[in-house]
């Protein structure tokens, strides 16, 4: 009975406010609703939309043009709505690109039920952010950013939208991941299990401050309706997207001209770093401020301007929100030794991205080599023009062919036929025998290091033996 009454004294300690987070879900939302809400907007988005192909068009004006409409002929406006947030009272708001994208009319609802003209300030398709500007008369209300670096997985926060077109709807839950990377080049989402669902986009995820420290942005669903997946982009990767959206009405990026990879607790160990961190250069652009730097592939950048970079996301994330023309101090390791570069970092140009090489016809059937090595699982083979051709090698790769790999090998899913073994432990491989004097003596050591060239991209791995 003592140890059940103490149990209930400890309890009745953390509902009544010493356990922190437990007291605002008891006492509920309502306070912090009334104060958010009436910053939260609906976005409507008209687009006209043609005629549909094989279908005649009545010409103004004869007696069959009232047909047009019944037969879907003819300009037509089709409308979808999302959400957004006002942060500031003259009438900026924040939204998602997608859903103002190719949009011919844009209007935003507030709470009171006026709906207003916007104008598109600017839009971010590679964060999927876009600011919009109404003009009421008057001041609105409005929200702010918050700290989304600060936030922990298990804190609680509040979307506030405009699920399905229903109207305003609040949806409470816990940040359960952060750092969600789902295939854009800036990825960063907070991931929730906060109910987002269609006309969610675009609305703001509040921490219990009642400040903007995510926008919702997607879900994961095999329905297309909420699973208790979502994500946010933080508000770290939004605010400077949006400072820069609202003063140029365009993304001013930096650019250092690499490309990265991440660093593996086995390659660290390779390495000789102490802990697995940062970005692995794995090709260099010739024509950008890290060739200028004399950066070279199998760097390691731990930081750049004083930033360390944990990873190589990282690295995107900050090179992108460093002021182009800029010139910042890279901290690199290479091949076991810590050294500083400076660079001058360049604006980045905006591109589509190229597309993927397709392959047409089938590839040339290539004789039997004659000579083969194998090395952690891989067949290794010297490079031959009819190799070259085969796997499409690109013109700059020097060193062995890998023909096979064991699916059984450490080097499964790490390794592909028709990369080449350029370098193993850092030293550069020119024959079979040598590959396999390397391989016996650098396997000693545990994990080692090898230097792949793919189709002209540079790749780090660690083979076991």
């Amino acid at each position: 009975m003592r140890l059940f009454a103490f149990a209930a004294m400890c309890f009745a300690l953390v509902m009544s406010g010493q356990g922190g987070a437990w007291a605002q879900p008891r006492e509920g939302f309502a306070d912090l609703n009334d104060r958010l809400s009436p910053a939260v907007v609906n976005i409507a988005t008209a687009q006209r939309v043609g005629p549909r192909d094989g279908l005649p068009v009545f010409p103004p004006g004869s007696p069959l043009e009232r047909f047009n409409d019944m037969l879907g002929e003819g300009p037509r406006m089709a409308r979808s709505l999302g959400s957004g947030f006002i942060i500031d009272p003259e009438g900026l708001v924040v939204t998602n690109n997608h859903v103002i994208e190719d949009a011919d009319a844009v209007e935003v609802v507030l709470q009171d039920g006026r709906v207003l003209a916007a104008e598109i300030i600017g839009r971010d398709p590679a964060t999927d952010l876009a600011v919009l500007r109404v003009e009421a008369g008057e001041g609105l209300p409005y929200v702010p950013f918050g700290d989304s670096d600060g936030a922990r997985v298990g804190d609680w926060v509040v979307a506030i939208g405009n699920p399905f077109g229903l109207g305003g709807s609040l949806t409470v839950g816990v940040i359960s991941a952060r750092g969600r990377d789902i295939g854009g080049q800036y990825d960063d989402y907070l991931q929730s299990d906060v109910s987002i669902n269609r006309g969610n986009s675009g609305g703001p995820l509040f921490n219990l401050d009642g400040e903007v420290i995510g926008v919702n942005t997607a879900i994961f669903s095999p329905t297309g309706a909420s699973v208790g997946i979502s994500f946010s982009v933080p508000s770290a990767v939004a605010r400077p997207v949006v400072d820069q959206l609202i003063s140029f009405g365009e993304t001013r990026r930096g650019w250092l001209g690499v490309n990265v990879q991440p660093v593996t607790a086995d390659m660290a160990r390779a390495m000789g770093l102490s802990s697995a961190r940062g970005a692995v250069v794995t090709r260099i652009d010739p024509d950008g401020p890290a060739a200028e730097a004399e950066l070279q592939p199998g760097d390691v950048i731990l930081a750049i301007g004083g930033r360390a970079v944990a990873d190589d996301r990282r690295l995107t994330r900050i090179v992108a929100e460093t002021e182009p023309e800029s010139r910042v101090a890279l901290e690199v390791f290479r091949r076991g030794e810590s050294l500083t570069l400076n660079v001058t970092i360049a604006r980045l140009q905006e591109r589509a991205a190229p597309a993927r090489p397709g392959g047409q016809g089938a590839p040339e059937r290539e004789p039997r080599a004659p000579a083969s090595a194998s090395v952690f699982g891989l067949t290794l083979a010297p490079i031959t023009d009819a190799l070259r051709r085969q796997y499409r090698i690109h013109p700059d790769a020097d060193g062995l062919v890998v023909t096979e790999v064991d699916p059984d090998s450490d080097a499964s899913g790490k390794v592909r036929v028709g990369d080449v073994l350029e370098e193993i432990a850092w030293t550069r491989v020119e024959g079979l025998e040598q590959a396999r004097e390397l391989a016996e003596t650098a396997r000693a050591g545990g994990p080692v290091l090898v230097t792949l060239n793919r189709q002209g991209q540079y790749l780090l791995q660690t083979l076991r033996g």
